[in-house]
């Protein structure tokens, strides 16, 4: 029985919530067991996946592929059971303690076993755990505040990135080192040592966190109503359209990292010789650095690409998301052009690669926060797990889309249809033209904006609010 009454609604403050460090390092420390996990899968499963007799068992490229995003689809699909879960009967705090176990799980599974079954049975358990909560911990971080300091909810998404690609960067580049240097169990097993730590740091902010309860029956009415299913469905027909740049920002973790591997590819750049997985970590560093460059850096009177775009054009959400769009076709290009060069023979420095990641970065900026915080804030107010969710499914449709690309063009005798520049080509053409389509969509767009309700004044804050607090809700079409 616990020895604290936990808060279940926001308080009336200025000042940041006191829950915020322990879900932001939770963060971290989860974010660096997934990426450092899935950082090496696509090199494991090609060089040094055994069977049970301990022979070699290795995938071709395309098999590897199409398991890569078969796995990254189940991650981003799981996460609509745990919404449900968290919305309707546990809360979100449950859900993400009760979950985590069974991501740590998976972590000891990969670990331990180096054969398919081992693969597929903690890769199971890693997509039931790790997708389950995704929605979940975004929507806890919302849920921290209220009217009074939600002004700070794009300051504080933006340090949650922060702490993602934090966790991301660190490993990246260490888990690859360890599996070239000390194997397999070392490699995984460093991942799922931090997935324990993440797990013990949420739970140490258990007596300072809003729990927000579970809606169960009013869950499912307002699911149901026709405000409810009315913000699925305008969100739902934003997300069929980033599903496409989820298809081609998730292969930075496969196509990317076999181009990489090319024999023609000369990986030492800055006096490093880098690993094939380790040119990975540029998209985390550069997310830290593009997030305070597009936002401004008030301290060195830095104002932002955002303030100084809109003096000129009028950014709302909907327009980052298209812009990023637009970028991610020629990030995808200039791998296209790699291909070229090192089909011909002639060798390419892993430079050209970091640029390629650079250009996406930037597009992931405008695509992925922006999405983060859009959805929360359109999500009404005892739904904001299950749209994170719809929100995360666009990731799992858009890494659908590519592992059955990449299962269509194997050839019975191991070759591909889609060869050198033609693969990337395929999906650069795919991303323009969903660019250009999502234009007239956005345009047509209405937004409904909600956030949580407040309880009792902070002893640090302002007076409370009338007993009967009321939704804050926006509804503005786009002016485009």
């Amino acid at each position: 029985m616990a020895s604290y009454t936990p808060l279940t609604a926001p308080v009336p403050t200025k000042a940041m919530p006191k829950g915020i460090p322990y879900i932001i390092t939770n963060e971290a420390a989860e974010r660096f067991s997934f990426y450092g996990m899935k950082g090496i899968l696509i090199i494991f499963m090609t060089k040094y996946m055994l069977d049970a007799n301990g022979a070699e068992d290795f995938m071709t490229a395309d098999e590897a592929k199409a398991n890569y995003h078969l796995f990254t689809t189940a991650v981003y699909f799981t996460p609509i059971f745990g919404a449900i879960l968290a919305d309707w009967f546990l809360g979100k705090y449950k859900t993400i303690l009760g979950l985590s176990i069974v991501y740590c799980a998976g972590h000891l599974a990969l670990a331990i076993d180096e054969t398919r079954m081992g693969l597929a049975i903690g890769l199971g358990l890693i997509a039931l755990g790790s997708g389950g909560i995704k929605p979940c911990v975004s929507a806890h971080v919302g849920d921290q505040f209220g009217k009074t300091n939600g002004h700070l909810l794009e300051k504080v998404f933006g340090w949650f990135y922060f702490s993602i690609n934090l966790g991301a960067f660190a490993s990246t580049l260490l888990t690859p080192w360890l599996l070239a240097n000390y194997g397999p169990h070392v490699a995984f097993g460093i991942p799922g040592a931090l997935m324990g730590l993440a797990t013990i740091f949420f739970w140490m902010g258990r007596k300072v966190f809003i729990h927000i309860p579970p809606g169960g029956k009013a869950f499912i009415k307002e699911s149901f109503s026709k405000e409810g299913l009315s913000s699925i469905g305008r969100l739902a027909i934003i997300y069929a359209f980033v599903a496409m740049f989820w298809a081609l920002f998730d292969q930075t973790g496969s196509a990317w990292v076999l181009q990489a591997d090319h024999a023609n590819m000369d990986r030492e750049f800055l006096g490093i010789e880098w690993l094939p997985s380790q040119i990975q970590s540029i998209n985390p560093i550069m997310i830290m650095v593009f997030i305070p460059i597009f936002n401004g850096v008030k301290t060195i009177g830095w104002p932002g690409l955002y303030p100084l775009m809109n003096r000129v054009w009028t950014l709302t959400p909907l327009r980052k998301i298209s812009l990023g769009f637009f970028i991610t076709v020629p990030a995808f290009l200039i791998p296209s052009w790699i291909e070229t060069q090192l089909a011909a023979g002639v060798t390419v420095n892993i430079g050209w690669q970091l640029f390629a990641y650079v250009v996406l970065t930037a597009a992931e900026v405008l695509v992925s926060i922006t999405c983060l915080e859009f959805s929360y804030t359109q999500a009404p107010k005892k739904m904001k797990s299950l749209i994170l969710a719809c929100f995360l499914m666009s990731v799992a449709m858009g890494n659908l889309f590519v592992a059955i690309v990449n299962m269509f063009i194997q050839n019975p005798d191991g070759t591909s249809k889609l060869t050198g520049a033609e693969y990337y080509n395929f999906f650069a053409l795919c991303m323009f033209i969903t660019a250009v389509v999502f234009i007239p969509v956005a345009m047509a767009y209405k937004e409904k904006t909600y956030l949580q309700d407040e309880g009792e004044a902070d002893d640090d804050g302002p007076p409370p609010p009338p007993k009967k607090a009321t939704l804050l809700a926006t509804e503005t079409i786009l002016d485009e």
